[in-house]
């Protein structure tokens, strides 16, 4: 299976870098997982809604220039379901039983993601009702992606 994660800008934190370097090596015998950093729009912390719309929609553009038409794309987004690590697992599990060796998570940036890749997405997936910095999420997701690949194969780390 192919997991691929797509976030908005640039990580620059060395900690969280080395975090998901950590996870992805661990993650190698197992599944392809790869990290696609997209460029995250240049804007003035303060704007209006129509520019966050802006702002969004060329970000949006960018995240689904590197999705293909087959893949199952979760968008992690506020009002998405919340799961369980066991639940994430088997989610995985289910779509790797029915055929599908391609899975993308989408990660925006600190407006958020576009209508175009919410509507791409088959699921919306939540971490909960806090805000994380989207930065800090993509450590976290990578995390769970390891956690849920352990659950799926029985072996010990998820407890």
């Amino acid at each position: 299976m192919l997991i691929q994660l797509i976030g908005v800008g640039k990580l620059k934190e060395k900690y969280l870098v080395q975090g998901i370097q950590e996870y992805a090596k661990r993650l190698t015998p197992y599944i392809k997982f790869q990290m696609i950093e997209v460029a995250d729009e240049k804007a003035p912390d303060t704007l209006s809604e129509a520019e966050v719309s802006i702002v969004k929609e060329r970000e949006g553009e960018r995240i689904l220039a590197h999705v293909k038409e087959s893949a199952h794309v979760i968008a992690l987004a506020i009002g998405g379901q919340l799961w369980s690590s066991e639940e994430l697992a088997a989610e995985l599990d289910k779509l790797g039983t029915y055929g599908t060796s391609h899975v993308v998570f989408v990660i925006g940036g600190s407006h958020g993601l576009s209508e175009a890749v919410l509507r791409r997405a088959q699921q919306r997936l939540s971490f909960g009702r806090m805000t994380l910095p989207h930065q800090l999420m993509r450590l976290v997701l990578t995390e769970q992606i390891y956690r849920a690949v352990k659950i799926n194969r029985g072996e010990p780390y998820h407890k």
